[in-house]
């Protein structure tokens, strides 16, 4: 009688963790109809969300990030609705491979503040791999998301990016 054949587990896949599905594709979020709908997939990809970042928690952070914005904009936004433009797209600005200025510049500034908000509320989410840097090292890279964002509001606004603080 021959001994039996062992076969290694790896060779079976045995030890192969489980297989995770894609995350569905998420619905984009509609601001308003005067501003873009957000790619939620798109926007995670831009601004390198990992999945520990659940497609919850990213849609109410996107919609806080909506909200500052339409807030930022609100009296400019007003006044190009007075001025006859019926969407952000339709305001006139330079383009860029095709894409209105005003449109990156606000897809910019949804994703900075989405982020800043991620890492903010979820300190794994910007951590390497290996999970070496300390939640302290993330409080500068918030503060430069807001002032990307921030930037990118002024650049929509026609202002500089000068902000000078009395200390």
């Amino acid at each position: 009688m021959s001994a039996p054949l062992i076969i290694p587990a790896f060779a079976t896949r045995a030890c192969d963790g489980p297989v995770t599905p894609a995350p569905a594709a998420a619905e984009p979020v509609d601001h308003d109809s005067w501003f873009p709908g957000v790619d939620l997939t798109a926007l995670r990809a831009q601004a390198r969300l990992r999945e520990s970042v659940t497609p919850e928690r990213l849609r109410e952070a996107v919609l806080s990030a909506l909200i500052w914005v339409g807030d930022q904009l609100a009296d400019w936004q007003a006044a190009q609705i007075a001025a006859g433009y019926t969407t952000l797209a339709a305001v006139p600005a330079t383009t860029i491979m095709g894409e209105s200025r005003k449109i990156i510049l606000y897809r910019q500034a949804v994703t900075a503040w989405t982020k800043a908000l991620a890492v903010e509320r979820y300190r794994d989410t910007d951590l390497t791999g290996a999970g070496d840097r300390r939640v302290e090292d993330l409080d500068p890279s918030v503060g430069e998301l807001r002032r990307d964002a921030i930037h990118a509001i002024r650049a929509i606004l026609g202002r500089t990016r000068t902000d000078v603080e009395l200390i």
